[in-house]
């Protein structure tokens, strides 16, 4: 039988407080966080700003290694919480005065307790106060919230690092996905937008004097051999409705709304609220692209069948050699940029379907999009392991997180078990068809 020792999160704490009101300025040596910082239990420092470092604060309010951080207004977003994992060099860092500050007694602590308080973010947003509009975080809730980790440090030190070592492989795993789609990316621009795509001996096209023809369609010199032509001419639009009572529980769904700019994605699984309206049927290697214009920059190429909202528009590649190069042009700035421009409706501005069947292009030959899709596909099998094993890898800490909190699991018979789940991963290899300088 285990014995678990509850502890309320206000007798562990340390110091608990909010920031500052800021007085931004261009540069300082004082980083100022705001809410938009705060999301996935971590710190995104490219919304920071800074602030006066004239003015004396309070030592206590400066971030240190180890605090827990919540954003604590705004209905959706009070409840975001991230761990500092560090601070950066050489600067002080502070938050706003709409993020609240956990100080525990040691760094790991702490670090065991912001993967408690991440994975019941849902339920910790619900701890609002509304007698204020914004509507503001009831902080008294969140330190009568229980735990039952354990007080010895060495344990607590084993647990954050059996997580911790969970994050820094779903980390590896991003970073690895965004480096191939940068590469797919940087290919098709140099194949499609520059024409130095390898020639019969292996040379970059243009830049070795291969002859370009000029296009009355599209105003421009293009390739002999290439002609020009509309997106229509590529992929179909599915508009594959599929009415509220037929939505199942488990079917997979894919919202654009969610995801991150990414050339790949999962799913998540329909539920009841979503199965109160009607949605979209897509299938495996369809591209699904968001019709209003907050999400006109999030593209995805679907890795099974499922449903998505009608707010996407599903775009489906009439053969499989398009794959690749309909993906990478739907993916690109123009693509974008035409759907901003053509987009009507003053709250929710929606991209114009025709507008978007008409997106001119160069259509290479054939002979020259089999190689293109060729060259980069297995970058997208890479991705598409990456992803699946992410999602896998986040399920596992998820599972392993109250075990460890409780005794239930001991941290041996966790690193086995991430053990035998890494032993499962599948291999894939991945190389570049570089073209002769």
């Amino acid at each position: 039988m285990i014995l678990t020792k509850w502890r309320k999160i206000e007798d562990i704490l340390k110091y608990s407080g909010k920031g500052i009101t800021p007085k931004y300025v261009e540069e300082s040596s004082i980083i100022v966080l705001n809410q938009k910082c705060i999301r996935n239990n971590k710190i995104d420092y490219s919304f920071s700003r800074f602030t006066d470092d004239t003015k004396n604060i309070n030592k206590d309010k400066f971030i240190q290694a180890g605090d827990v951080l919540f954003n604590s207004t705004g209905t959706g977003t009070a409840g975001r919480c991230a761990f500092v994992a560090e601070v950066p060099m050489h600067k002080k860092v502070i938050v706003d005065s709409h993020i609240l500050v956990l100080r525990f007694e040691n760094y790991y602590e702490a670090q065991c307790l912001s993967y408690s308080f991440h994975s019941i973010e849902k339920l910790i947003q619900s701890f609002m106060d509304g007698s204020t509009g914004q509507g503001e975080l009831d902080k008294v809730r969140v330190f009568n919230l229980l735990t039952s980790l354990t007080e010895n440090r060495r344990g607590q030190e084993k647990i954050a690092k059996v997580l911790s070592d969970l994050d820094a492989k779903i980390e590896l795993n991003n970073k690895i996905n965004h480096q191939l789609e940068a590469m797919a990316k940087t290919l098709y621009d140099y194949w499609f937008v520059q024409f130095d795509f390898p020639d019969t001996n292996g040379n970059p096209y243009k830049s070795s004097g291969g002859k370009m023809v000029y296009d009355k369609k599209l105003k421009r010199e293009i390739p002999e051999g290439w002609k020009s032509g509309e997106l229509i001419d590529l992929v179909d639009i599915i508009n594959d409705n599929i009415s509220h009572a037929n939505i199942l529980p488990n079917m997979p769904y894919v919202g654009i709304e969610h995801t991150k700019r990414k050339t790949v994605v999962l799913s998540t699984w329909a539920n009841s609220k979503l199965a109160k309206s009607n949605k979209n049927q897509f299938k495996e290697n369809d591209i699904l692209f968001g019709k209003i214009r907050p999400y006109f920059h999030k593209v995805a190429l679907a890795l099974l069948d499922g449903i998505t909202s009608t707010d996407t528009i599903v775009f489906r590649p009439k053969d499989s050699f398009l794959k690749s190069f309909c993906l990478e042009t739907i993916f690109s700035d123009k693509f974008v940029e035409t759907a901003t421009r053509s987009s009507t409706g003053s709250k929710m501005p929606r991209a114009d379907l025709n507008v978007l069947k008409q997106y001119k292009i160069p259509t290479p030959t054939k002979e020259i999009l089999i190689d293109f899709e060729k060259t980069v596909s297995c970058f997208f099998q890479k991705m598409t392991l990456n992803t699946k094993e992410i999602q896998q890898l986040t399920k596992l800490r998820d599972w392993l997180l109250p075990m460890l909190m409780n005794g239930q699991v001991t941290v041996k018979q966790a690193q086995e078990e991430i053990q035998l789940n890494m032993a499962a991963e599948p291999k894939t290899e991945y190389k570049v068809r570089k073209v002769k300088n």
